[in-house]
């Protein structure tokens, strides 16, 4: 007898095991996705469905662990298991009668799961999620926590765009407001003054996909009268109310941030039960209220915010269990380029953190992230070469 263990954090190891013993592609890899493991966290949940997920567990294999919330708040269960195993809750035709609620909102995930977005719809057009999508920070601000200042004119910051085209980015990203802890905020003159004539200069030389890195819906709306195809708001729609309004009429794409408070105030704010599913919970009312705002689902990309109202090790634990960012089914973007938290790690300033900006960025596309935000292109392109070869190898 020969036993040998397989990679359990890849589907492609039992698809690979499957293969080479005959199994034809397609049900090799169903297979190997529905072996895969899964554990999912339900809350408030009432006394009666915590009685039948136990009921359902045992007659299932699937583990299940409850409690109490406590202060008269309901229930909570903890189920693991199989994909397989857990996939009939989602299905009204299998799933006890008592735990007929619960099937939507895991349907949704598991569905997530198995089919995550593969596209982003911008204005103009789509960009493909199939690769690693890379975005060049572009500042034009002269308090920016790592580059403030080294673009003082709109020329520099084109010819520093161009460079990062050059080297592998497929977004460019200007902004014209520093939101490090404790910036100040930025009259909305100066900020369309700073970042206007970038945006437009790029546009006059064929660059199309340019995002605007704002808060601010006067700022936005001459940035897409310049040309723009994406605004990334780091406050999530929660800074300026009619924000929203402006980009579900424009079509563009929309990168929606999860930070608490201000940049003045965020620090104070880094308070957390469980950071990732906190984090999660929090950006899935953001990325709703989009919706409803008249923004389409497939222009909405979510970003967890990495060192925004989160303390070092907030982050590093965020990393870890990025995963339960991307199971609320949208695109997932980081912003992890020369943070705080890489420096408490690495003992390297800022200006010397590219290298750990490029493995932390491997890391989370290992965990599902898709879209990468970052000052140094070039170092981070070849870490998600590798990472990306490993886990989709040809």
């Amino acid at each position: 007898m020969k036993i040998t263990a397989l990679a359990a954090h890849t589907p492609e190891a039992v698809r690979a095991a499957l293969a080479a013993r005959g199994w034809e592609a397609q049900p090799a890899w169903f297979a190997a996705t529905g072996i895969q493991p899964l554990v999912v966290l339900l809350e408030d949940i009432t006394a009666a469905e915590r009685e039948a997920l136990v009921h359902w567990g045992t007659k299932s294999g699937a583990d299940v662990l409850t409690g109490d919330s406590g202060h008269g708040a309901g229930h909570w269960a903890l189920i693991s298991g199989a994909v397989s195993r857990i996939a009939p809750l989602a299905r009204y035709d299998r799933a006890p009668a008592e735990l007929a609620r619960l099937a939507p909102a895991l349907g949704r995930l598991l569905a997530a799961r198995v089919e995550p977005p593969r596209t982003w719809a911008i204005r103009g057009g789509e960009l493909s999620l199939d690769k690693p999508l890379i975005i060049g920070i572009v500042n034009v601000t002269p308090d920016s926590f790592s580059d403030g200042g080294h673009l003082a004119t709109a020329d520099a910051a084109i010819a520093h765009a161009e460079q990062l085209m050059a080297d592998g980015s497929r977004l460019i990203d200007i902004g014209g407001e520093s939101t490090r802890p404790g910036a100040a905020p930025v009259p909305v003159d100066e900020e369309i003054r700073r970042v206007v004539p970038v945006i437009a200069g790029l546009i006059k030389r064929g660059f199309g996909a340019i995002s605007v890195d704002t808060r601010k819906a006067e700022v936005a709306r001459a940035a897409l009268d310049a040309g723009a195809a994406v605004v990334n708001d780091v406050s999530g729609l929660q800074f300026d109310p009619s924000l929203a309004r402006l980009l579900a009429g424009a079509e563009v794409g929309v990168i929606l941030m999860h930070m608490r408070g201000t940049p003045a105030t965020m620090d104070d704010l880094a308070t957390y039960q469980h950071v990732a599913p906190d984090v999660a919970a929090e950006l899935a009312v953001t990325a709703e209220t989009a919706e409803r705002a008249g923004i389409a689902r497939e222009r909405i990309v979510v970003d967890p915010g990495f060192g925004f109202a989160k303390t070092a090790a907030q982050n590093l634990r965020l990393l870890d269990e990025l995963a339960t960012i991307v199971a609320l089914g949208y695109p997932v973007a980081v912003g992890l380029s020369r943070k705080r938290f890489l420096g408490a790690v690495t003992g390297r300033p800022v200006e010397d953190r590219d290298r750990a900006t490029a493995v932390a960025c491997a890391l989370a596309w290992e965990r599902g992230a898709r879209l990468f935000r970052v000052h140094a292109v070039g170092i981070t392109r070849e870490a998600l070469a590798l990472a990306g070869a490993t886990t989709n190898p040809t």
